[in-house]
């Protein structure tokens, strides 16, 4: 099954109520061939059992400085092309490239993102960032480690301060995606 059907049939379950969270990410996760998100490779529970400090600052380096990627999916595109009014074909021609089989937001000459105001600091659309933007800084790559954590922390500063997120909450948004 594809990813996009297998998310789709997930969400579905979930919204009938026929399964709960925790069985649709163990669902989602065995049919990956996937540990559970709150498992290490050994079966153990997470260097992050204790959970991790985030409050995001609004400073915007997150959005800004380095070129890289931000993966959209059809869904996300859709709904950004809706909210600046056009169809999905002109906002693709617009903000959207190709990196291998998945897409990504184009991104201005800088490395900002497209969708980053310079004045305000701020995200363009917000309320409909994708799922990356909105899973940060609870990536695979950014708590794999005590050590990638760190590195997190002194790139983001709001990572390692504010309120303790659950290590369940962290490993939710961990299988969100992989980046």
């Amino acid at each position: 099954m594809n990813n996009f059907h297998r998310s789709t049939v997930v969400r579905s379950l979930r919204e009938r109520k026929l399964v709960s969270r925790s069985e649709t990410t163990t669902m989602s996760s065995e049919s990956r061939g996937m540990m559970a998100p709150n498992q290490s490779a050994h079966g153990e529970r997470p260097w992050y059992q204790a959970g991790l400090r985030f409050r995001c600052t609004g400073c915007g380096r997150c959005c800004t400085g380095d070129p890289g990627f931000v993966y959209v999916t059809r869904e996300e595109i859709a709904a950004l092309a809706a909210r600046l009014g056009c169809g999905v074909a002109q906002f693709e021609a617009a903000f959207v490239r190709a990196i291998g089989r998945r897409k990504s937001l184009v991104e201005l000459t800088s490395g900002d993102c497209v969708f980053f105001d310079r004045v305000t600091r701020r995200c363009r659309v917000y309320d409909l960032r994708p799922r990356q933007c909105r899973t940060w800084p609870f990536w695979a790559s950014n708590v794999e480690t005590p050590s990638t954590w760190e590195q997190t922390c002194r790139a983001c500063p709001g990572s390692g301060r504010g309120p303790l997120v659950a290590a369940d909450q962290i490993a939710t948004l961990v299988a969100v995606i992989r980046v």
